[in-house]
């Protein structure tokens, strides 16, 4: 089963990353953009085929290895999801 994990930072949490592009688009002439944030997309192929445990599994590894969670949060999406 394929998965993606899309980690940002939570709100609050300081985006330098973020506001860099902000900053960024405002000189290029982009001025209505009022928020930027920057995060990261994980792909994942699972051996698991059950939806429910693949989530469940997803979820335990961003809570130990890829996500922060005192910082980010994380949505998971698993192949052929609506």
């Amino acid at each position: 089963m394929k998965a993606t994990v899309l980690v940002r930072p939570k709100a609050g949490i300081l985006d330098p990353q973020g506001n860099a592009v902000l900053t960024g688009l405002g000189h290029l002439g982009f001025n209505g953009v009022r928020t930027a944030h920057v995060g990261r997309l994980v792909e994942l192929e699972l051996d698991e085929t059950d939806p429910a445990k693949a989530r469940a599994l997803i979820a335990a590894m961003c809570d130990q290895l890829i996500a922060n969670p005192l910082i980010e949060s994380y949505e998971i999406e698993l192949e052929g999801d609506a």
